[in-house]
């Protein structure tokens, strides 16, 4: 098990975690609380502007880790997945926009679906948009879903299914680190993923070749109200994230450990107290 993080030098907030505050208040409160890292998530950048969010981040010394989300490709007919598309071309526009160095992929499920229709529709979309991410400078990483998601929200259930799509892309970034290199990764969740016996392995295999693009964080409650909004702080539940943080590192993984905590309950609380207590809990748990 790796040592304890001494300090909040590599910690990112998504602003999910804060959803009520606006990008501007969310700047401002992690800033205060001397969190250097946001991940910014789309529904915050545009109602703040593309445009001045931009100008924004820039001028808040904050380091933006990436740009959430993109993905939602499988459709049931040819219009829907040629709008995902499209999307997903204007997420990679916001990202460099904004200086994100990564759009994150949710990547989508249709309720009916054949899952392997569904992953052969990612796979398909993740090829539209490759190139566009390259000459952008911004990497795609894949979010591997926990399996209950699988029927509407993500057919991409394990590393092993997202290393297999990031098998068919040779793309890479010019200057990038050996751990990062290629235009087509993953973004390793703990909240989805933690349950996998084979998630040490997967992780040294996406090290190694270049794929293993993020690492987020928080907790897996035992007793959840819902599925989707009752993610607990880390330290809450039953992730061994420290464990998990070694193996990544010991792949080689040397990017921010991302927060990002989907809690109807926090959401109703104070922002600046529970940006507070994710500090804390990051300090001691992660």
């Amino acid at each position: 098990m790796p040592a304890p993080l001494t300090d909040l030098s590599r910690c990112s907030l998504h602003t999910m975690t804060t959803k009520p505050w606006s990008l501007a208040q969310a700047v401002d409160g992690y800033r205060r609380a001397g969190i250097p890292g946001i991940t910014v998530w789309r529904q915050h950048l545009q109602a703040a502007g593309i445009d001045a969010g931009a100008k924004l981040l820039r001028a808040s010394g904050l380091t933006v880790t990436a740009l959430c989300r993109g993905g939602f490709f499988p459709a049931v007919d040819r219009a829907g997945r040629e709008k995902a598309i499209a999307d997903n071309r204007q997420a990679i526009d916001e990202a460099a926009a904004i200086g994100a160095p990564m759009v994150v992929l949710v990547c989508g499920a249709v309720p009916g679906l054949p899952l392997a229709e569904a992953r052969r529709q990612i796979a398909d979309g993740i090829a539209a948009v490759a190139d566009h991410a390259r000459s952008s400078g911004v990497r795609l990483a894949i979010e591997p879903l926990h399996p209950s998601y699988a029927g509407d929200r993500s057919a991409i259930n394990t590393m092993a299914q997202a290393r297999r799509i990031c098998q068919q892309f040779d793309l890479e970034l010019p200057g990038s680190s050996a751990v990062d290199r290629k235009v087509v990764g993953i973004a390793a969740d703990v909240y989805h993923i933690w349950w996998d016996d084979a998630l040490e392995d997967e992780l040294v295999l996406a090290g190694h070749h270049g794929w293993l693009h993020a690492f987020h964080v928080c907790d897996w409650k035992l007793v959840q109200s819902e599925m989707l909004n009752d993610r607990g702080i880390m330290g809450e539940g039953c992730i061994p994230i420290r464990t998990i943080r070694g193996w990544a590192e010991s792949a080689g993984f040397r990017g921010f450990n991302e927060v990002e905590i989907f809690s109807t309950k926090y959401w109703a609380e104070d922002q600046d107290a529970l940006v507070a207590k994710c500090a804390a809990a990051y300090l001691a748990a992660v």
